[in-house]
């Protein structure tokens, strides 16, 4: 197996480790429709950007980094004082982390994770709503992680849309890693989903062409 440019991905490899190669060579997701996404990879390795500071100044600590990849996030609000653990599910991506100086496990949400309770702010960015490729079950964990007066900060798609696919990573030359779950919401189907599950969105923004929005447990009968 190898993971330079043209090289074929065996099927054992982690998807997501495969936009987390040195080289910068573009990186797509490719969904079930055949429409492909192109990943923003270099933003991922690169210093938070002034839409990323926006979710930063949101953060309140002790924050939790769902699928935190490099870990620009996490490791620049422990640069600032705040206490924040970045979780993933691929092992280079919290090597990654750690190697930066940010604090990472290698787990998924749904494992039994530190502080579960207490954490203050998790963070969904980078279009980790889709983890799993089902929302529902994802807030309803992210919701259980969270202390009673905590918050969720999730980026959205930009555009309205409501999907729930299984999805590859596409590198160059067409050549793909193997299936696995996701989903794409916009803020319109983040709004239903919140209610669903009796979150408040508490706050919503844009920046440049990115969409993201706050939820905090609903304050049923206040």
């Amino acid at each position: 197996m190898t993971t330079d440019e043209g090289g074929q991905y065996g099927v054992e490899e982690d998807p997501y480790a495969l936009v987390l190669r040195p080289a910068w060579a573009p990186v797509f997701l490719r969904l079930a429709n055949g429409r492909r996404i192109r990943m923003p990879v270099r933003r991922w390795h690169e210093p938070p950007t002034a839409d990323d500071e926006t979710v930063l100044e949101r953060c309140v600590g002790p924050v939790l980094d769902v699928g935190c990849g490099p870990g620009r996030l996490c490791r620049e609000l422990l640069s600032r004082g705040v206490f924040a653990l970045g979780v993933d599910i691929a092992p280079r991506a919290v090597a990654l982390t750690c190697a930066q100086g940010g604090l990472a496990l290698c787990r998924s949400v749904f494992d039994r994770l530190p502080a579960e309770r207490a954490w203050q702010t998790i963070l969904l960015i980078d279009g980790n709503i889709g983890i799993g490729g089902d929302p529902y079950g994802l807030l309803r964990r992210c919701g259980g992680l969270l202390a009673p007066t905590g918050r969720l900060v999730i980026e959205a798609e930009p555009e309205d849309v409501e999907e729930c696919s299984a999805v590859r990573y596409e590198g160059p030359h067409g050549r793909c890693g193997p299936s696995f779950p996701w989903a794409l919401l916009g803020l319109q189907a983040v709004h239903r989903i919140a209610e669903d599950l009796a979150f408040d969105v508490t706050d919503q923004w844009t920046s440049g062409h990115r969409r993201f929005a706050t939820l905090m447990h609903a304050r049923i009968g206040i």
